[in-house]
């Protein structure tokens, strides 16, 4: 094995805007629950922007991963625009990588999420520094382990409406 995928060998309909708009809000309601700060959760919502944003990265883009950032931010009680610019950046490199990601297989994809999960922990730690807060330490780095690991559960579930069905007969 290769190592890379069949992307090309997997087509998949246009999402249509609901329902991209309600795995958003399900995935934003998910990072506001009381469990969403604990230690090992994973950001649902950077999950979430992260797919959209290699699939279809030009309805869901920057602009869309700073407002729902600015909504994190007012809802974490943290530095206006914090989460935001964290989101930001995360989905601009997930927009730069996403043809690169798409051609791997889900072992090395994983390995990508996990990099662009730890972007918006990164980006926190840098402004708490510069704030002179105090730092979280290295437990964040579970919350993105996690994110990487339940990135094919993901991918599978977001992907599932837009499959094509394949006709019997036809080659792809």
């Amino acid at each position: 094995m290769n190592g890379f995928s069949k992307a090309q060998e997997e087509i998949f309909s246009p999402a249509g805007w609901g329902f991209i708009v309600s795995s958003l809000f399900v995935a934003f309601m998910l990072n506001i629950m009381p469990w969403g700060q604990l230690y090992g959760v994973p950001d649902f919502l950077a999950i979430t922007l992260l797919f959209w944003s290699i699939h279809q990265h030009r309805r869901v883009g920057i602009g869309i991963a700073f407002c729902f950032g600015l909504l994190m931010d007012v809802n974490n009680a943290t530095f206006l625009g914090e989460t935001a610019l964290a989101y930001t950046l995360m989905t601009y490199f997930a927009i730069t990588l996403h043809r690169r990601i798409l051609w791997f297989s889900w072992g090395r994809q994983v390995w990508y999420v996990l990099m662009l999960l730890s972007i918006p922990h990164i980006v926190g730690m840098v402004i708490h520094f510069f704030a002179g807060r105090e730092a979280v330490g290295w437990l964040w780095m579970l919350d993105c382990a996690v994110g990487a690991l339940i990135w094919p559960l993901a991918y599978w579930l977001l992907a599932w409406p837009q499959r094509r069905a394949e006709k019997a007969g036809n080659q792809i």
